[in-house]
């Protein structure tokens, strides 16, 4: 079955595949999607809006047709309803910073034989000082859980908590909305001094202000102060080794009242460690760009909540966008 699966033209595509990665990219990036909007455009009035050359503009507006995400009728291309919903500016649903923050990371992916041979990473994080990659990275992250969040806190029961701490969680953005999904709940979020102002400018935004605080720390290094009933840790884990993640979920076991619950959300391996596709995958992303970080498989967080002292461990059946999945413990 591996075999016929894994033919010729399977493999030159896969090869190939950054073809349409770029292509999607460079569409993203001259925010040609923006540029057509809700109109019937020829090429010359989106090379005229994007300063761009003729042909190549053609060229390009041509492939992504051939992609599917636009739709040509003569000499004139607009937007699908999928491109004009994630792809457009205008969207509140845009994923156009995760898009670009992926295209930031291709040069380290092309060097990837390189940190398997060394074992070191190939990305530091000073590219994150580069304004454009930060706001790329950091607004991708919202946007990505502004689409998510809504769904998943359904998937999880807080119903009788007060307080939950939103640990390492940016701008706030799952602590808002299970806020909203929960009216007796407040929340606090720790993290970075840097990352105060785009949360509480969030917060604001979504009139939570009076129940939603900041912290400011790094969960690495520092301590947490407070009680809480609930200790949400999402894409956090995945950043660190497993000491650190391990002293992670310590700090969050030492700040629950009894009966308090951690919940996870992270890129969950298989136990085999070979699945699913995109976790796995992820796992590598972590060896271009981290000293220690990686995946980890249900079994092995689940040896870091008992060892800290969490029971009735357990794994939602959510899975998102992404393969990222929930656990949840209680203290």
């Amino acid at each position: 079955m591996e075999n016929e699966q894994w033919h010729p033209g399977k493999l030159l595509e896969t090869s190939g595949y950054y073809w349409r990665t770029c292509t999607l990219h460079a569409g993203v990036k001259l925010d040609l999607f923006t540029a057509i909007g809700e109109n019937q455009v020829p090429a010359e009035t989106v090379a005229e809006k994007l300063n761009t050359r003729l042909d190549g503009t053609t060229r390009l507006l041509d492939a992504l047709t051939a992609m599917g995400l636009l739709l040509k009728s003569g000499v004139c291309y607009a937007n699908t309803e999928a491109s004009r919903t994630f792809l457009a500016k205008a969207s509140p649903k845009y994923l156009g910073h995760m898009i670009m923050h992926h295209h930031h990371l291709v040069e380290s992916w092309f060097q990837l034989d390189t940190a398997v041979t060394t074992g070191q990473p190939v990305r530091t994080r000073e590219l994150f000082d580069d304004p454009v990659q930060r706001e790329a990275f950091l607004m991708g992250m919202f946007n990505n859980a502004m689409l998510m969040a809504p769904d998943l806190v359904k998937e999880v029961d807080l119903s009788g908590r007060k307080h939950l701490l939103d640990l390492g969680g940016g701008p706030g953005t799952y602590a808002i909305h299970f806020c909203l999904a929960n009216p007796g709940l407040e929340a606090t979020v720790y993290d970075l001094p840097t990352t105060r102002p785009f949360a509480e400018k969030t917060i604001a935004r979504f009139e939570m202000s009076d129940r939603i605080g900041f912290q400011e720390g790094n969960y690495v290094d520092q301590e947490i102060s407070g009680r809480y009933d609930v200790v949400w840790m999402s894409h956090v884990l995945h950043g660190e080794g497993p000491d650190v993640c391990r002293n992670m979920i310590q700090k969050a076991a030492g700040v629950l009242e009894p009966g308090g619950m951690i919940v996870l959300h992270d890129f969950i391996l298989e136990d085999t460690m070979d699945g699913p596709l995109f976790p796995a995958l992820f796992n590598l992303n972590m060896l271009l760009g981290t000293a220690a970080g990686r995946s980890y498989s249900q079994e092995q967080l689940e040896v870091m909540l008992r060892a800290n002292g969490f029971k009735n461990i357990e794994r939602l059946s959510f899975s998102g966008p992404t393969e990222s999945g929930l656990m949840t413990g209680t203290i």
